[in-house]
């Protein structure tokens, strides 16, 4: 079928935000008609939709809900991962805020498919007005029956809470984020056991991106092999994108996967701006290999396209750049952001992201030698997959490939004891 928006086709309805004004716009008809479905039916359309989590990891929705055990004596839960910390992704953000209601029926969708009777969702907390849209959302549920003690008259039980964040971009790992829940330092568990038998309060858990949930209810309304006609073969439906950089219309686009990235620039985001040549594309956000200009107009939006050139459609956080940016000073800012964010258990991202970092912003200033630049990626080697969680390598993955691609501009720093593009400051 020709595409349709899934996710953002509420966006601009003046106050979708209002439970009234979602009704009005078909709200809440697919959690009728999912408590007239059995909980495994449920399961099985949300795998016949293909549908793969949104947060980075691309795992199959239906599949993780079918790993929850059914003969778990256990309370089981729902957990929701609104802690957006990618640099250069803020879809989930747009979705709380604009339509926050297709996420507080996807929870209680999802709830009741996996047999949870408590939903968590853990909101970033630099998100504050959002969390105010939120549970402002969560409170018109309740009101209208839809949460609570007799959802939609049913005699299923379903509480939705809230979980602010403190700002750590470690919470976003499931895990960790699990760990931050029941009130311990959020620093990611080592697995297995896996959430589906051991997550939260050590309980069958399942635990989903804010536009993985959200999608749920547009797949039940219309069905699963409806949602599948879109996409790809591998990768199913749509998804939202984040661009930011250097483009003329930054934003979020709900976009079929599989469409011509070059088309998404110049399209939906407006090509480069001021008038300058594309010269890389960060495609998922910031911990994803960087893709050259060449790599990026002759790439689809979708996972294995992307994946075949070593890289990642992650979070969906593009970041366009264009000829004039230093890669140097990029890559410095990156590792800068991962060396602060590391919780610090493991030693090899603990010291060596912060080393990382030290070496680059030394070669940024002109400081630095050829065989610094080239322990850059002995240090990586020394750090990716020996970690408990995937933090070492959205450092190291990122770092090889802009030193592969780009090495003549690193090299060019050593050369002229400094960036060429601009005067040194010195280092403090």
């Amino acid at each position: 079928m020709a595409f349709q928006p899934v996710v953002s086709i509420r966006f601009d309805i003046p106050n979708a935000s209002h439970i009234d004004v979602y009704e009005q716009h078909g709200g809440y008809q697919a959690a009728r008609k999912a408590f007239g479905m059995e909980p495994a039916a449920i399961i099985e359309e949300v795998k016949t939709s293909g549908l793969r989590g949104r947060g980075g990891a691309g795992f199959p929705a239906g599949m993780k809900w079918g790993f929850i055990p059914k003969d778990n004596p256990k309370p089981k839960y729902l957990v929701v991962n609104a802690d957006e910390s990618e640099p250069g992704t803020f879809k989930d953000r747009k979705i709380i805020e604009r339509d926050p209601h297709s996420l507080v029926e996807g929870c209680i969708i999802a709830s009741y498919a996996v047999g949870a009777h408590a939903c968590y969702i853990y909101i970033r907390g630099e998100f504050n007005q959002q969390r105010i849209n939120l549970e402002d959302a969560i409170k018109q549920a309740y009101a209208k029956g839809y949460l609570g003690d007799n959802v939609l008259g049913t005699g299923y039980k379903l509480n939705i809470y809230t979980h602010r964040g403190a700002g750590a971009y470690i919470c976003g790992e499931e895990t960790g984020l699990l760990e931050s829940l029941e009130g311990k330092k959020g620093q990611p568990r080592l697995k297995p056991p896996f959430p589906a038998t051991h997550g939260v309060f050590q309980c069958p858990t399942v635990v989903n991106n804010v536009e993985t949930i959200a999608t749920v209810p547009w797949i039940i309304q219309h069905g699963g092999a409806t949602y599948a006609s879109m996409g790809t073969e591998k990768a199913k439906g749509t998804r939202l994108m984040c661009v930011s950089g250097h483009v003329n219309k930054p934003g979020v686009y709900e976009i079929e996967m599989g469409i011509p990235m070059k088309t998404f620039i110049e399209e939906h985001a407006g090509g480069v701006w001021k008038g300058r040549k594309l010269k890389a594309v960060i495609p998922g956000g910031s911990s994803c290999p960087i893709l050259t200009a060449e790599e990026a107009e002759k790439v689809t939006m979708d996972p294995e396209a992307i994946a075949a050139l070593g890289s990642m459609a992650g979070s969906g956080g593009m970041i366009v750049i264009d000829d004039e940016t230093c890669m140097v000073d990029l890559l410095e800012d990156l590792l800068h952001f991962y060396a602060h964010e590391s919780c610090g258990q493991c030693t090899p991202c603990r010291e060596g992201t912060d080393w990382l970092y030290k070496i680059i912003r030394r070669l940024e200033a002109g400081q630095g030698t050829e065989e610094e630049l080239d322990s850059v990626l002995d240090i990586a080697d020394n750090m990716e997959g020996k970690t408990i969680c995937a933090l070492a390598a959205a450092a190291t993955m990122p770092t090889r490939s802009y030193i592969k691609k780009f090495r003549s501009e690193f090299v060019a720093h050593l050369e002229h004891r400094g960036c060429p593009k601009k005067k040194q400051p010195a280092l403090v």
